[in-house]
């Protein structure tokens, strides 16, 4: 019985002869379906590459939770007690103290009038001390070259973009002023403390704000031209967590052990401006376009309803000879949901192959000091297209409803006589 509703409902949906309107009806709004989960798929994956993108860009230079020390000053003495109680928390996997400030880099040869702000990263270069930061991680390794150069100047390491906007490679020589570590001058004016470094390598994260912001050298170095070297004082200390979802649970247990005068964050409550409107605007996509898939919905409503009244007589006749009403409505219910299945599946299979194609060959090129990226990144995740493929199908189910309960209370009699 089931295969002769199947039947039934592919041959309604087909038209039959001199019905090719109501065929090109079935297939627009096969292809409305087929339109708007297409689109669903793509925009959804390239949200959630821009989520995830920013995600790993931002924890590639950042700890997962931050330790800085309340006071007048971004000064931290006791750090070796607080990494201790860091380690000693389940989850935590490497913690380090760091030197954070604003500096001014000027070329140390020729154009050394021109000056540009960067933010200036103190980072141990001591394996035994582990690293709080995929970037230290590199430094460590050697993927990063920090160690001591042949000129004895002090090793500083460049964002690319910084580095090609003031013309500097490897070898070069560069002046850091920092204003924190202000001197009086004979004159009775303040002065800042200058620093001579050797470039021994450029880095890229591929975030703009990053490449064209961060520099690092070693921990003694940055103490020094700020200097608390003879102190030992350090801004803060980053933590590192197994995995960076914990960050936040790791960071109250932390506070709460570490107290008054300690201020610990995570880079999840750090950043939650930023990730909560990449959320809002996913959501508000996705509503958008699943508008496109209700429209579709719509059309599937109307076609059912022109196969309603132009397959009058026949239903009437169905229904003489002795199918139920279950069974004319379980007709129309196929039909609709041959348009919903069909099209989302097509719909899935198209949007699948652009996002590859975009991911793949990073078609599309967008501005990196707007966007912090500078492709469009994709990332396809299996609760997104469940959740795209059922609301799909759904919603041309629920299509189904009105033309197949209208279908299935014709009375035989009156349909036979309809003309």
């Amino acid at each position: 019985m089931r295969g002769l509703h199947w039947y039934i409902a592919r041959h309604y949906l087909g038209g039959g002869r001199r019905r090719g309107l109501l065929s090109l009806i079935t297939w627009i709004a096969l292809g409305g379906v087929t339109v708007g989960v297409t689109a669903l798929v793509i925009v959804i994956a390239v949200m959630a590459g821009m989520q995830d993108d920013l995600r790993a860009k931002i924890l590639e230079s950042t700890p997962h939770v931050h330790v800085l020390e309340q006071g007048s000053s971004l000064r931290m003495s006791d750090w070796r007690a607080v990494i201790d109680t860091a380690l000693s928390i389940d989850g935590v996997i490497g913690a380090a103290p760091f030197v954070l400030s604003q500096v001014s880099i000027v070329r140390g040869g020729s154009g050394g009038e021109y000056a540009q702000s960067a933010t200036l990263y103190g980072v141990s270069i001591d394996p035994q001390m582990g690293s709080a930061t995929e970037m230290e991680a590199n430094i460590l390794r050697g993927a990063l070259d920090l160690s001591p150069p042949a000129s004895g100047l002090s090793p500083v390491l460049l964002g690319s973009g910084l580095a090609d906007r003031m013309l500097l490679s490897q070898g070069d020589t560069v002046v850091l002023i920092a204003f924190e570590n202000l001197r009086q001058n004979v004159f009775g004016g303040l002065q800042p403390s200058l620093g001579r470094f050797e470039v021994t390598g450029t880095f890229t994260t591929g975030m703009y704000e990053y490449d064209t912001q961060n520099v690092y050298t070693s921990l003694e170095a940055a103490q020094k031209l700020l200097g608390i070297d003879r102190t030992g004082q350090v801004s803060g200390v980053g933590v590192r967590t197994v995995d960076p979802e914990i960050a936040t649970r790791v960071a109250d247990e932390l506070g709460l052990r570490l107290g008054y005068p300690y201020v610990v964050e995570s880079w999840i409550t750090i950043n939650r401006a930023l990730f909560s409107a990449l959320k809002l605007e996913k959501i508000a996509m996705t509503v958008i376009l699943f508008l496109i898939v209700v429209v579709a919905a719509f059309n599937i409503v109307s076609t059912l309803v022109m196969v309603v009244s132009d397959r009058t007589r026949e239903i009437g006749i169905l229904k003489a000879m002795g199918m139920t009403r279950t069974g004319i409505l379980r007709v129309f219910v196929l039909q609709g949901v041959w348009i919903g299945v069909v099209g989302t599946v097509g719909g899935t299979s198209l949007g699948l192959l652009a996002c590859w194609l975009l991911d793949r060959y990073q078609l599309i090129r967008i501005p990196p000091d707007v966007y912090f990226v500078d492709h469009l990144p994709v990332s396809v995740q299996a609760l997104d297209m469940i959740t795209i493929v059922g609301g799909s199908i759904a919603v041309a189910l629920l299509a189904t409803i009105y033309p197949a309960i209208q279908a299935s209370r014709l009375e035989p009699v009156e349909a036979i006589r309809h003309e």
